[in-house]
């Protein structure tokens, strides 16, 4: 399945596996890679020196090519982006943040940089400052979101018309028919989440990757939009925040809530009732635990067949 996406990072197809906290270590990144994909790690949720052993880890497990997810809103930041030049990594996709910061000193590494948008604005600035490709991620998306609430498959043609480097649609795709929706609407590739939130190789707690399985339609919502637009499971957590919105809380007082840690506690470490459940609308769609491997082949045969069985005019 040769594009600009395969040919810029040297993989066999357009599939890469979102970097996401608490469920992308070195394992699942590895497994993607193996299989075809391209795995990410998620640097958010590791200390520099944990990020550099998953690094080394990844690079001992797979011969193919993978990269690492940076939010650029999270501390250590600095630290993190010596640890990927040390560890020659040369993939990095960033986020949260403005990709003029490290794009230009990243790229002088021989490293590939792709910058995470929610809206045909950013995708713009991005291209500016001259990052390789962008990751258009529509409201459908799990975890971290952005503001504008606008849908993948809106999304993606809006920033299709805009811009001219390489365009990865993410947000609500777990299914082979789900990417090649997004392939025809005009991206070159996908980036899925949740569906390998739901795999083996995921670090997540095996708790969590249950209640994911089990989500259906409606068992998700943006919330807390005065800090950082987070999309969750609903659970005791997410019911005491809409309680709290009843009383029109501060931020401080919707941060006081918040704490930290809520989503080491829910997705990491299994807590269902306080913790944070971040994941995707795509939730209702998964029914099963897979081999990251089998999920990448599954996505990729249900592709073709669903390209085969379009009739012809």
């Amino acid at each position: 399945m040769p594009n600009r996406i395969t040919e810029l990072f040297s993989i066999q197809y357009p599939l890469i596996q979102a970097g996401m906290i608490w469920n992308s270590g070195w394992r699942l990144a590895s497994a993607v890679s193996n299989a075809g994909g391209l795995g990410l790690l998620g640097a958010g949720s590791m200390y520099p020196e944990v990020l550099r052993e998953h690094i080394q880890k990844c690079q001992k497990a797979t011969d193919k090519p993978f990269g690492v997810n940076v939010p650029m809103l999270y501390p250590d930041i600095e630290k993190i982006m010596e640890i990927i030049v040390e560890e020659d990594v040369k993939i990095v996709f960033t986020s949260a943040g403005n990709p003029k910061t490290y794009t230009k000193n990243l790229k002088q590494h021989g490293i590939t940089v792709v910058h995470v948008v929610s809206s045909v604005k950013f995708a713009l600035k991005a291209q500016e400052a001259g990052v390789d490709a962008v990751v258009a991620e529509g409201f459908e998306a799990g975890g971290h979101n952005g503001r504008e609430e606008t849908t993948t498959f809106t999304l993606i043609p809006m920033v299709r018309e805009k811009i001219s480097i390489p365009l990865i649609a993410a947000g609500g795709i777990a299914t082979g028919r789900g990417m090649f929706a997004a392939m025809v609407l005009g991206a070159d590739a996908v980036q899925v989440g949740s569906r390998f939130v739901a795999s083996e190789e995921a670090s997540s707690h095996r708790a969590f990757k249950d209640q994911v399985v089990a989500a259906k339609e409606g068992d998700t919502q943006l919330t807390l939009k005065e800090l950082a637009p987070v999309r969750l499971l609903k659970n005791k957590f997410f019911e005491d925040v809409m309680d709290l919105y009843t009383k029109q809380p501060t931020k401080e007082e919707l941060q006081k809530l918040l704490g930290r840690a809520r989503a080491k506690r829910g997705m990491f470490e299994g807590d269902l009732e306080e913790g944070e459940l971040e994941i995707g609308q795509i939730a209702g769609l998964i029914h099963d635990i897979l081999p990251a491997a089998s999920i990448v082949q599954n996505m990729i045969a249900e592709f073709n067949e669903t390209k085969n069985d379009l009739p012809t005019v």
